[in-house]
């Protein structure tokens, strides 16, 4: 099965962790060669390490907003808090899909700005799992 991003090149800013990493490693799955940002040099050389791809390609720059997205960040900001539980429950009820999202999906909304649609420039996605319809209790979904 040919790679979707053979001989392409992706830049990622933030991505050795959480959605950046979601959305590196989507991308080097599907054959591009990443170059990516990160906050420590131990963090950046052992992604490398881990998703190392080799194709020289064009570039095409994206952006995504993501709404609650569980991350380590997410992870960290609620264990600062006297019930971390509670808090993770309260960023899932936040989305109308009663649920946080995922690295893995923030990726594949990345793989998806970058499809070869080449009318499309300079588009910002809202990955927000209906965040933005308005702020408190949405989910409808029992847990």
């Amino acid at each position: 099965m040919p790679l979707r991003y053979q001989n392409k090149v992706v830049i990622v800013t933030g991505g050795s962790r959480g959605i950046g990493r979601g959305i590196v490693k989507a991308f080097v799955e599907n054959g591009a060669k990443v170059v990516f940002c990160a906050i420590g040099a131990a963090a950046g050389e052992a992604l490398e390490t881990e998703f190392s791809r080799m194709g020289p390609g064009s570039c095409k720059f994206v952006d995504i907003s993501p709404g609650n997205v569980m991350t380590p960040l997410w992870e960290e900001l609620a264990a600062q808090t006297a019930d971390a539980a509670a808090a993770v429950h309260a960023g899932e009820n936040a989305q109308l899909m009663g649920r946080m999202g995922t690295e893995a999906e923030c990726g594949l909304a990345a793989l998806f700005l970058a499809a070869d649609a080449t009318f499309c420039t300079g588009i910002d996605l809202l990955l927000s799992g209906g965040a933005e319809l308005n702020y408190g209790f949405k989910s409808q979904i029992p847990s």
